[in-house]
């Protein structure tokens, strides 16, 4: 492909890539449901949405760190394992900044979230791939999620 047609794949809007038919879960929805759905979807995070607006993000690390580990049991709010500082993009935004966001904040899957909060879509590394053939763009974006240098030289 040429650098040209790569480099257009990458101006494209972020609602050209994202999936859109996202499972979610509620905030008060108990640990459980949240690890079920995981299970039955072979997804390992869960957008969490109240209202349709995003208020976080649960991950079944989230579960197993933030709640089992604490000595929850599976009736415990998905709130109190989930992050609620989730960092998303706009269905407008270009598709290169979603890449620049997972690599500064080592995530492998962006939420896409419209002007009022609520979450559109989302967009994982997968899609990039799919979608950008900039392999360049998307090796140094996965080498910064994996090698933690991002977070490390941060102050």
């Amino acid at each position: 492909m040429a650098e040209s047609q790569a480099s257009g794949k990458a101006r494209a809007q972020c609602r050209e890539i994202m999936t859109t038919n996202v499972t979610s879960v509620g905030p008060n929805a108990p640990i459980r449901e949240a690890a079920a759905m995981m299970r039955d979807g072979d997804i390992g995070s869960l957008p969490v949405v109240e209202n349709g607006r995003l208020v976080g993000i649960v991950t079944d690390r989230d579960i197993v760190v933030r709640a089992i580990a604490e000595g929850a049991d599976a009736s415990t709010a998905v709130s109190t394992a989930m992050t609620a500082d989730v960092f998303s993009v706009k269905p407008d935004d270009f598709v290169f900044e979603a890449i620049r966001l997972m690599g500064d904040k080592q995530v492998r899957r962006i939420p896409v979230v419209s002007d009022d909060g609520k979450l559109a879509g989302i967009i994982a590394m997968a899609d990039i791939a799919l979608e950008v053939e900039d392999e360049r763009e998307i090796a140094e974006a996965l080498e910064e999620i994996s090698s933690g240098s991002a977070f490390w030289s941060k102050k």
